[in-house]
């Protein structure tokens, strides 16, 4: 609580010598600490619960029937990469609280990626007078790898002033698993700093078993949302770890892992989204669409809700909410079923904030010129992006559809006076990743298959981990004006064909975010979608932006390009385009 004065005034409404400010009446109760449904007035004072009273005898300055609905305390995003919807973090709470979603711990990785700090700062400052509640954790790996350049490298001595932060629960997933086993200082000691500021350490591990899942458990990671399997769930439990059910816009493991949860380790789970957009937020809705999808595959409704609110805090040692009790904050939702989970209220502090599937007042952008604009480009043009070739037998960034894994497919193309030619004959085109933070100059070049654009190019400066500039097009003139564009408007996404500009979406906020509500994120994300499709004839099984930004993550099998090289991760080096090479 915030001061002595709000703790006298809750204890003095609890014993009824004081008439609460809010009670909720004709409402079941979700008890998450018994796991069961009760009836009873709820009574609110100054943002938190403060008991109980008999069915319909609550007095209260303010009484809400509540007309037979579910009352369940405010829902948990355990892990969510914000910048991934492309929101700022005010119209990211505008998407999601209606929804249902009270708190959020949040991974700014990618922002810290392009701006370091400063990126932290940013989403601090601009989430701390939201509705929704945002809790961030230090990100554990800028840059991802030493294999491409980042906007800014962070060290362990540069994350021990923000873990004290109020609002830092700890440090981020740990994507860099072979060095936490391999006792790589680098690493350790950024694990030791989260340890010695009495903060958890979130994970990342996927496919880890045996010896070195318990190196990794032993470094004291926390938790894993990473897992495919029942099995892979069930060995994390084992070892101590928390494990959260994933159902983002592009991974999608709730109905995979479900079958591994039970009523005896339950507790140990949680639900999270990591990466989900405003068009499957406002078509499906946020956590609650992790908690209607457990329920329809038959999981019990209360076990479903405590996975999505007591389980987090129980996780990240939030212990003023989570549930429905005396002395907690009153963040909390009136259900209208326990089939469908949508909200009909929801509460933040005791503030009614959205009602019926909309916010009441809707929070607003905070703009930080920090993160606008980065973009530091040198020597780029035209010319950077021929492919020289010495041999037409070369590698090919394979897509495979419906994911972000590439295979490591091989061609043979048509080379005129030493340059790569585009064949329109062949699925395949260019691929060109630009460094955007610290002026290098590097351009890298390679070939993508299996994308079907024919006729022009598409860029974004989204482009993981390192948020790069990749552009991919059947000709330079065209991608060059892509880059070309970007560079001038601070970042965003675009689509060129013979040298006209078809659509445009501006990402101001560190080449990542937009400015614009949730809406209109989905309908610019729609529209480029349709456009890529019908006008440059990208397949329709491949997601043509989210497909593009991840061809530069060269964590993920099997060739990526950052700015450094093409790249194969199955051997972690890069290698030359010619096969012969």
């Amino acid at each position: 609580m915030d001061s002595l004065d709000t703790l006298k005034e809750v204890i003095a409404t609890a014993s009824l010598r004081k008439e609460a400010q809010l009670c909720i009446t004709n409402a079941r109760v979700l008890d998450v600490y018994n796991k069961e449904w009760f009836e009873a007035d709820v009574l609110i004072q100054n943002g938190y619960f403060t008991g109980f009273a008999e069915p319909g005898h609550g007095i209260a300055e303010t009484i809400v029937d509540a007309a037979r609905r579910y009352l369940i305390p405010g829902l948990i995003d355990s892990h969510v990469h914000i910048e991934s919807s492309h929101a700022t973090p005010a119209q990211f709470s505008n998407l999601v609280v209606p929804c249902g979603t009270t708190t959020v711990v949040a991974d700014p990785h990618e922002i810290c990626n392009v701006c370091g700090l400063d990126g932290l700062s940013y989403m601090l400052d601009a989430s701390e007078k939201n509705a929704l509640q945002a809790f961030f954790v230090v990100p554990s790996c800028v840059p991802a790898t030493t294999f491409e350049h980042s906007g800014a490298v962070m060290h362990a001595p540069d994350l021990v002033k923000p873990l004290q932060h109020e609002r830092v629960l700890g440090l981020g997933e740990m994507m860099d698993y072979p060095g936490v086993i391999a006792g790589s200082s680098l690493v350790l000691d950024k694990i030791w700093e989260a340890k010695k500021a009495r903060k958890i350490v979130d994970g990342h591990s996927p496919a880890l078993v045996g010896s070195d899942l318990d190196a990794y458990a032993a470094a004291g990671i926390h938790t894993d949302h990473e897992c495919e399997t029942e099995l892979e769930l069930k060995e994390r439990i084992r070892r101590g770890m928390y494990v959260m059910l994933r159902e983002g816009s592009a991974c999608n493991n709730v109905l995979n892992l479900l079958g591994g949860v039970h009523e005896r380790n339950s507790r140990r789970c949680l639900f999270c989204t990591d990466d989900r957009q405003p068009i499957s937020i406002l078509s499906d809705g946020h956590i609650n669409n992790n908690v209607r999808l457990a329920v329809g595959a038959g999981l019990d409704a209360i076990e479903a809700l405590c996975m999505a609110t007591i389980n987090s805090c129980d996780c990240y040692h939030l212990v003023d909410r989570g549930a429905i009790a005396p002395g907690l904050r009153a963040d909390f939702c009136l259900c209208n079923d326990l089939k469908e989970f949508s909200m009909h209220q929801v509460y933040i502090g005791g503030k009614l904030v959205a009602e019926d599937g909309r916010m009441l007042n809707l929070d607003e952008n905070s703009l930080d010129r920090r993160v606008l604009g980065r973009m530091d480009v040198q020597n780029f043009s035209k010319d950077r992006l021929r492919l020289p070739l010495s041999d037409n037998h070369v590698r090919v960034i394979d897509i495979v559809a419906g994911g972000v894994v590439t295979e490591a497919g091989e061609g043979v193309v048509t080379v005129k006076d030493g340059l790569w030619v585009h064949n329109p004959d062949q699925d395949i085109v260019k691929l060109a990743v630009i460094e955007r933070h610290k002026g290098t100059g590097n351009v890298a070049v390679a070939l993508l298959g299996g994308y079907g654009l024919k006729g022009g190019a598409m860029a974004t400066s989204v482009a993981h981990d390192s948020h790069n500039i990749i552009v991919a097009g059947d000709n330079d003139d065209d991608m060059h004006v892509c880059v070309s564009h970007l560079i001038a408007s601070g970042g965003g996404m675009v689509i060129v064909k013979q040298g006209k500009i078809l659509a445009f979406f501006a990402h101001p906020v560190a080449g990542l975010m937009s400015i614009e509500d949730g809406p209109t994120i989905a309908r610019n994300l729609q529209n480029l979608h349709r456009i890529a499709i019908s006008q440059l004839q990208v397949r329709k099984e491949v997601d043509p932006f989210m497909t593009l930004c991840f061809m530069s993550l060269p964590v993920i099998p099997v060739y990526k390009l950052t700015d450094m090289g093409l790249f194969d991760v199955r051997s972690f080096h890069f290698v030359p385009l010619e096969l012969n090479k």
